[in-house]
Parts: structure tokens; sequence; C-alpha cells
């Protein structure tokens, strides 16, 4: 392959912001080279390409380098466009729709973090907000369609893909529920077919993996709060 085509992507194994690149490119059928960071030691390619924020995801393609995730699925979709299953919508209006509950996530993410960090005493109220907020995402962004586009995944499912199975886990870590089939009959219901689709069921880390480091970061997280 000629350098100008190679793409190599610079992750994290318990990043979901990594995942959502992985998906991309796997749905796309686009040959990458993954590069795993330790993001104690950053490595001086990582530096190199993202000397800005200095975190992954980082996707370089040729010599050149995207970071941030959903400006790299964006440059995906439009460097490899797949007019048979396109990541947006062609429709301008129903783009910005996309594009605005994409971005509705990322304004919500302090919301779920604050869950992910709450005390014992403070996690019933915070998984009370989180509640809300995936109550907005059920009602208003997914309806009663399979997946937030339609039939088939989009953007806007890969954006909140980390819901089908980080949180999970996040909710395990912590000891409170909330995306139950009692609670959000719909969204659980995505989360289990979002999981299921040929390039993201094989592109998941591993849940046992995945509950230690939580838990390591949440004990890392109590004890800062201690000092």
């Amino acid at each position: 392959m000629e350098e100008s085509h190679v793409v190599k992507l610079y992750g994290f194994w318990p990043s979901p912001y990594v995942y959502r690149v992985i998906w991309a490119l796997k749905l796309k059928g686009i040959e990458y080279e993954y590069i795993e960071e330790t993001l104690s030691s950053k490595s001086p390619s990582l530096l190199e390409y993202n000397p800005v924020h200095k975190n992954v995801p980082v996707l370089v393609h040729g010599a050149k380098p995207v970071a941030e995730s959903m400006l790299i699925l964006e440059y995906i979709e439009e460097t490899w466009p797949d007019h048979r299953n396109p990541l947006l919508p062609s429709d301008p209006y129903e783009r910005a729709t996309a594009r605005f509950w994409i971005d509705f996530g990322q304004q919500k993410g302090l919301t779920f973090f604050a869950f992910f960090r709450s005390s014992e005493e403070d996690k019933e109220k915070t998984a009370r907000q989180v509640l809300e907020t995936l109550k907005i995402i059920e009602d208003q962004a997914l309806g009663d369609k399979k997946f937030f586009g339609g039939n088939r995944i989009g953007l806007v499912d890969m954006s909140f893909g980390w819901l089908a199975h980080w949180f999970g886990i996040m909710q395990e870590t912590v000891g409170v529920e909330v995306l139950e089939p009692a609670n959000l009959p719909r969204l659980h219901r995505w989360a289990m077919d979002f999981k299921q689709e040929p390039g993201i069921k094989e592109n998941l880390p591993d849940s046992k993996a995945l509950l230690a480091h939580f838990k390591r970061q949440r004990e890392r997280f109590a004890s800062t709060k201690e000092k």
C-alpha cells in the first residue's frame, strides 16, 4: 500500500472514543494499523500527531493526523463515502438533526461523569439526572426506530454506542442500574441490537478487563476526594 493511503489509529483499549473509530473503519472495510498507547507514557508519535490535546484517538491517513473521535468519524465518512450505507443521511435537515443529537450527547458527558464519580451519598441523585438525560434520548432522538437513523447504524448510533457496553459496566461499578428495560425499554432494546451488529459485536473490549479498569478509576477518584 502506498504511504499516502496508509491508515493508522492510535488508541487506548478501554476508550469508547477509540472504539467509535474502530467501528467506522470496520463497517467501511478500511484496512488500518492499530497502535496501542500507554497514556501514562505517551509515545513521541502520539505527541507529534496530537500536540494540542495529547490524547487518543488519533487517525493518521498518510501523513495527515485527525484528532477527536467525532471529527474522525466525519473525516472517514467524507473520505470513504459509501452511498449504500452512509453514516450520515444525505438530506440536509436529517443531517443537521443527526449532528444535533451527537452534540447533545457530548454536552451531557459531564452528567455521566458525575454519576461515575459519585459518592455513596450522591449516587442516587446523579442516577436520576442520568435517567432524565436518557429519557430525552429515548423519546426525542430514538423514538420507535431500531437505530437512530432508521434501520442501519449511523454516526448517531456510534456516538451513543458507549451506552451499549461501557455504561452497563459503569452501572455495575457504581452499584446503581439506570439503563434497564423497565426504565428505558426502547433504548435498552437499541443497546442490545447495536451490540449484535456485525462490526460491533466483534469489536468490544473484554467486559471483565473493563470492569477492573473502571473499579481502579473509581477508587482513584475516591482517594483524590479524601485528600
